[in-house]
């Protein structure tokens, strides 16, 4: 096959493809699929990386409460300080600062995002990353010393978790209790739960069977595995170990298990199309020759090129901004060819180009003929996130390590000791799951927590017959609530730390403008949330019918209601258009939009 279908009936086959590869995945459960974690429990609750902290149960007034000690958290508490509002509280369920990093624990485990970008206040803090894609130690030391520095330790709740959340009309505050005893009046809450902090696992007959040892990626057990985030888990060395699931986070876990333990089943249900990352150290003489605001400017160059609002310059220069370049070249070179638009759009052919590239640098890598077919992924290139590694697919050459592809069925079962597919069974000492995190839900359940806002009534109620907000952060019957970090009906960026930078400092705006007028807080008028919501369809980007062509995932809702997932619910235009909307709203409908109570 061609890098670019060139005929009618080449494209016709291709498509074909595709579609047959994602009907083996349709799964009608949806995210019934997938089994919930309990995040009171043991397992997923206790902090494995901190002692307990020991601590009396308090009574607190304050005028904010952040929920959420990660990314979101810091960048709330920074903005409030800059803003001079100090009364504020956060609760955080891990035992530091960091959010999903504090967690994400597992070998290799790395931003995919360049570090200078992603890292909050990686500019003003001043340590200089050691690689353009750091490991999560670094992200997490990082985190650590803009608590530090910010003074944010005696202002955290740490190993404790928000267990409800009430308006009281009243008082004029939201009252929360937490696992410890807590209860805190608040006046504003902001939500910062973040959409990876939820790990699931898959359903899959029998797990709790298993008499092994199991863990998930984003709670890794060195005292078993041996070693650290560099590789060398000796541990594992007699071990037969199987990991199920080959997203972000198994890809990059894959070739460091592959290298310690003594048999590594590796259970495929989808391909993952993995470009090379290219990492490097970073220059030291040009870190020191970087100027006062250069983070704004180069986020913003990569937040632009990402959503095609493309400066003239590309100030990151990776394969990410790489991939959008390929988009516009590639559909100038097709026309040049003379490739007829009715037989393949431009899009369609930077995008069969792209993905056929991958499939045959598997051909030329992967040395096992049947292992390199099963391998290759049949998707269009953002049906999946992006994954970028060196080395992932030179793994499968290893004699220790075999591929179980399941052809989009995941595992029959589990037994005892072992995982059975197609009636037979592999026996196995360790199961890790690399299962992700519930993503595409509100950040109320991604903290495992329900809000009661006004007249008792839930949000998740509220919001029955859909979501409705205003800027994908306030929502009417909820006052004082922002919510942070989620994509839905805000804006979607892979460079999540730019938009919570971003929906931070608004934040921060509307809580010192009330504080400023007097007032006891804001809710907001409906009509706000209808004008937002009409601007949501006028801007909308989506195209359904290419997420219902996709194979299964958290963008389209696993396939199962694509107008409910990721890639369907953010602001169209883009992550600088929506930052402009932020900007615009607060200089000239703040005062309307909002209805000040008291």
């Amino acid at each position: 096959m061609t890098d670019v279908p060139r005929t009618s009936e080449e494209l016709h086959l291709l498509k074909q493809k595709y579609l047959e590869e994602r009907d083996k995945r349709l799964r009608p459960e949806g995210l019934g699929q997938y089994r919930e974690v309990d995040l009171a429990g043991a397992e997923y609750g206790d902090d494995p990386y901190a002692p307990p902290i020991e601590r009396a149960a308090i009574e607190r007034e304050v005028d904010v409460l952040m929920i959420g000690g990660g990314h979101a958290g810091l960048l709330v508490a920074d903005a409030l300080i800059k803003g001079r509002v100090d009364d504020f509280l956060i609760v955080e369920k891990a035992g530091g600062f960091g959010g999903t990093w504090y967690w994400n624990r597992y070998p290799d485990c790395r931003c995919d995002i360049e570090a200078y970008i992603y890292m909050p206040l990686v500019d003003e803090d001043g340590v200089m990353p050691s690689q353009k894609y750091v490991r999560s130690s670094e992200i997490r030391a990082n985190a650590a010393r803009i608590g530090a520095k910010l003074g944010l330790g005696d202002k955290t709740l740490f190993q404790t978790g928000v267990s409800s959340a009430r308006w009281d009309e009243a008082a004029m505050r939201w009252v929360i209790g937490t696992d410890r005893g807590d209860t805190i009046r608040a006046r504003f809450v902001c939500l910062g739960s973040g959409p990876m902090s939820r790990p699931k696992l898959p359903d899959i007959a029998g797990i709790e069977r298993f008499k092994g040892r199991t863990f998930h990626t984003s709670r890794w057990d060195y005292s078993y595995t041996g070693g650290d985030e560099t590789g060398n888990l000796t541990g594992l060395a007699d071990k037969r170990v199987a990991l199920i699931g080959t997203g972000a986070s198994g890809v990059q876990v894959i070739p460091r298990l592959a290298e310690s333990a003594g048999h590594f089943y590796v259970v495929q249900r989808t391909p993952a199309a993995v470009d090379d990352r290219y990492n490097q150290v970073t220059q030291v003489d040009w870190w020191n020759s970087l100027k006062p605001g250069w983070w704004e400017e180069r986020a913003a160059n990569f937040a632009g090129i990402s959503v095609g609002e493309a400066p003239g310059f590309d100030l990151v220069a990776d394969n990410w901004t790489a991939l959008f370049a390929k988009f516009n070249s590639a559909a100038a070179a097709a026309a040049a060819a003379g490739v007829r638009k009715e037989v393949l759009s431009s899009s369609e052919a930077v995008d069969f180009a792209i993905m056929n590239a991958i499939r045959n640098k598997i051909d030329e890598r992967v040395q096992d003929r049947a292992t390199a077919e099963a391998l290759k992924p049949w998707y269009n290139y953002f049906c999946k996130r992006p994954l970028f590694l060196d080395g992932y697919y030179e793994t499968f050459n290893r004699p220790n390590v075999k591929l179980v592809d399941t052809q989009g069925r995941g595992l029959d079962a589990v037994t005892e000791n072992a995982i059975v597919f197609d009636g037979k069974e592999h026996e196995v000492d360790c199961i890790i799951y690399a299962s992700g995190f519930e993503v595409a839900v509100p950040l109320d359940r991604a903290g495992g927590f329900e809000l009661f806002g006004r007249d008792g009534v839930r949000l998740s109620e509220h919001w029955q017959d859909g979501m409705v907000t205003l800027h994908g952060l306030f929502t009417d019957g909820f006052p004082n609530l922002c919510m942070i970090g989620g994509v839905r009906q805000a804006s979607f960026s892979w460079n999540v730390s730019y938009i919570l930078k971003r929906q931070a400092e608004h934040f921060t705006r509307v809580v010192k403008h009330c504080l400023g007028s007097g007032s006891r807080g804001f809710t907001v008028r409906q009509q706000a949330e209808q004008e937002w919501l009409a601007e949501l369809d006028r801007a909308s980007a989506v195209d359904i019918m290419f997420l219902s062509e996709c194979t299964p995932g958290y963008l389209n809702n696993e396939g199962s209601d694509v107008a409910g997932g990721l890639a369907s619910q953010g602001y169209g235009r883009g992550v600088l258009a929506y930052a402009r909307q932020l900007e615009e709203w607060r200089e000239k409908a703040m005062g309307s939009d909002l209805e000040l109570l008291g």
